[in-house]
């Protein structure tokens, strides 16, 4: 086992605590808007899904770093500013996310929390810019499919700002639950909430399994060049 199967058994496994945690973070979402529950268990299934989140958030923010990686593997090269950046942005990444978690309703966790509202916004154009320049230079070489996931990355990313543009009345919701109890309107604006932000979490579901689809199959690059030249003259072709 060489350093690129463990950075690869790395990226699996970020794709499975991701797709995981998410689905515990759907099933737990739906149980917090149920009026049928006590307010007291709404609010601990609350607690277990604002827990349980942080979970693909530690792994989106440490893909970008893996995935960049891997592909140096690949053969994309990578400028040594560009290597740099992609080594650091993990780490940096994490460290904001584990603060706004860890430091939730302080200042200090409120402020983090717009830094990284902002920087995902900054991360989305970027990698869009730099993906279509990639292509058109030619510089994605024999794994233009790199190009594919970072582009499903970006909508990835997309979708989770998205679902804080609706999130607001749930959280708050919850918020009321823990204090006053729950109200009829109270239910209705955390159900619509809730309804909002779903797409956006499907979205993000089917995009990490057409990363995954993406990453196996690795249309235009070496390796199903070789595969089909093989089976090629068996096929008729």
């Amino acid at each position: 086992m060489d350093l690129h199967d463990l950075f690869l058994i790395f990226h699996l496994l970020l794709f499975c605590y991701w797709l995981g945690g998410d689905l515990g973070v759907f099933y737990s979402s739906g149980m917090v808007v149920n009026p049928e529950l006590t307010d007291s268990a709404r609010v601990t299934a609350a607690k277990i899904m604002v827990n349980l989140d942080l979970v693909p958030r530690i792994c989106m923010s440490l893909m970008l770093t893996v995935g960049g990686i891997l592909s140096e593997f690949k053969g994309v090269p990578h400028p040594t500013w560009q290597m740099v950046g992609i080594v650091l942005l993990g780490p940096a990444w994490l460290a904001m996310v584990l603060t706004v978690h860890l430091q939730e309703g302080s200042e200090l966790g409120k402020a983090v929390a717009r830094v990284d509202y902002w920087f995902r916004v900054v991360l989305v154009i970027y990698l869009i810019i730099s993906v279509t320049v990639s292509f058109q230079f030619g510089s994605l070489g024999q794994a233009p499919w790199v190009g594919g996931k970072l582009l499903i990355f970006a909508g990835l990313v997309f979708c989770g700002i998205m679902i804080r543009q609706f999130i607001g009345p749930y959280a708050k919701g919850i918020h009321t639950l823990a204090t006053t109890g729950a109200t009829d309107e109270v239910n209705a604006a955390m159900k619509r909430s809730l309804g909002q932000c779903r797409p956006f979490v499907l979205a993000i579901w089917a995009g990490l399994l057409v990363e995954v689809w993406l990453g196996v199959v690795q249309p235009g690059g070496e390796q199903i060049n070789e595969t089909m030249s093989a089976i090629g003259p068996l096929l008729g072709f």
